[in-house]
């Protein structure tokens, strides 16, 4: 089973603050490029893998989604999204992503951001997703970048010029890695980009969008204290298709 860290109180206290818990879609900085990856939703059946508060759930139905399923192990997520508004369109189920098993051809589109990072074992969670989706539907994703996931802590330090600095550690050396984020002992599972892209193509998925996300100069121009996020991507963003 995986780390159920966001049931946890301090944890869940902590990430309730963040600019993204507070603002959702609009207060992910990498939003934009993901939104741009998605096809037209109109009547497509949608299925969110990591779904936290229910942000993507609620905006795939004003895109007019026609069913919407979101998955999450943490309770206290779900019982935010289920408060924050009525749908019957909407399902929201608690399960575990190292073992959940969508219905096969269930799905026209499946999306995740930053939830994949935690799943050990990525490739038969991966396989299940392919399984899902009807010919031509597509999964579109993020994950915290290996360049970020490598890094043990204290992991940073900034020099003279206030630039942040991130030394990598184990690149290559794959498992898991316990952080410190927000909370003591936050295990995330790092992976390299070939990895990710091995595991994409046996699965048996095309991939047509692949992104080692960092803000844009405008994004910069309007958020200053983002400029660190141009020394070591953040994110990596991913869009496949099932042929």
């Amino acid at each position: 089973m995986a780390q159920n860290i966001y049931d946890d109180k301090s944890f869940f206290d902590a990430y309730s603050q963040l600019k993204r818990s507070v603002e959702g879609l609009d207060g992910a900085p990498e939003w934009p490029t993901m939104r741009a990856l998605l096809p037209d939703l109109d009547s497509l059946r949608v299925l969110d893998l990591g779904c936290g508060f229910g942000w993507f759930c609620r905006w795939a139905r004003e895109q007019g989604a026609g069913r919407v399923v979101g998955v999450d192990l943490s309770e206290k997520m779900l019982a935010r999204a289920k408060m924050a508004a009525r749908d019957d369109a909407i399902t929201y189920a608690r399960a575990d992503l190292e073992s959940f098993a969508p219905n096969a051809a269930a799905f026209d589109l499946i999306y995740s951001s930053l939830a994949l990072h935690y799943i050990a074992d990525l490739e038969p969670l991966l396989e299940r997703a392919f399984d899902a989706l009807v010919a031509g539907g597509r999964i579109v994703f993020s994950v915290e970048h290996p360049i970020f996931t490598a890094p043990t802590n204290p992991g940073w330090s900034e020099d003279e010029r206030g630039r942040i600095t991130w030394p990598i550690d184990r690149y290559l050396e794959e498992g898991p890695r316990t952080t410190n984020w927000l909370t003591p002992g936050v295990i995330k599972q790092h992976r390299t980009i070939g990895t990710y892209v091995k595991l994409l193509l046996r699965a048996g998925f095309v991939i047509s969008h692949l992104e080692e996300w960092a803000p844009s100069v405008d994004q910069i121009t309007a958020h200053p204290d983002w400029a660190n996020e141009r020394e070591r991507p953040p994110f990596l963003i991913v869009a496949c298709d099932r042929a």
